[in-house]
């Protein structure tokens, strides 16, 4: 049996990248996957796609995570198509670098309303159907702990997703609802393509950095989330398990 057999997940921003790559490795470990979008139906609708070819069960839902209403519609249709929530994987995030002379409300806005109060927001409506058992995994990122320059908005959002991951641990953890968060470092993905990341500067420095000798894949993320999703790590709460080749 897998590991997620009879589970249920939502995945946040999976329409591509690490949590395209997250939704199919939940569901390839026996998760029922909700694959949330923001604006790409047409990708979200290929991971599903992948998934049902390859015998597992996903669906695809649209949704602002900054937003209540979507937020709550996100978690409805995973109790309307499943009849239940065992996994939250709060993925949904968005980055932008700028030096401080150029940091405006609108960056700082966009930033957090969408890395933080997303995580909030979607957390927040699936407590009522979260039991003892059920797992959040936020992820979060290494720059928490390498604070690159012209980071410091959206360093920032993940440092408050850190703190938020312990704070909920504590919170939940009566209910014996585990809270962790997966922090990864540079990895390749659409995102880190069209954001010049890939080929510049920064990839040098990370690759300077990380004893492995690489940047990341989406699955290299994907299969650490699998893991704290599922019972293998039933002892864990509260942690921030770095996903970066060593990188610190």
């Amino acid at each position: 049996m897998s590991k997620l057999t009879g589970k249920v997940a939502v995945v946040t921003g999976a329409s591509k990248g690490i949590g395209a790559a997250i939704a199919k490795a939940l569901a390839a470990e026996g998760a029922s996957v909700v694959v949330n979008y923001a604006s790409s139906k047409a990708g979200a609708d290929a991971v599903v796609a992948a998934i049902t070819a390859a015998g597992g069960k996903a669906v695809s839902v649209g949704g602002d995570v900054s937003k209540t209403a979507d937020a709550q519609g996100i978690i409805d249709t995973a109790i309307e198509t499943y009849g239940r929530l065992d996994v939250l994987v709060n993925n949904s995030g968005v980055y932008e670098f700028a030096p401080i002379e150029a940091i405006t409300e609108e960056h700082y806005r966009k930033q957090f309303d969408t890395n933080v109060l997303g995580v909030l927001l979607t957390t927040q409506a699936a407590l009522k159907h979260l039991g003892e058992g059920a797992s959040i995994v936020n992820v979060s990122s290494v720059v928490t702990t390498i604070t690159p320059p012209a980071s410091a908005v959206y360093s920032g959002t993940k440092g408050a997703v850190d703190a938020i991951t312990g704070v909920l641990a504590r919170e939940l953890g009566p209910k014996k609802i585990r809270v962790n968060a997966v922090n990864p470092g540079v990895v390749v993905t659409e995102g880190t393509h069209s954001a010049g990341i890939i080929g510049s500067d920064l990839e040098a420095y990370a690759l300077s950095q990380t004893p492995l000798g690489r940047v990341g894949q989406p699955d290299d993320i994907a299969s650490v989330v699998a893991f704290l999703a599922s019972d293998d790590a039933k002892w864990l709460t509260g942690e921030h398990i770095v996903a970066s080749g060593g990188m610190r």
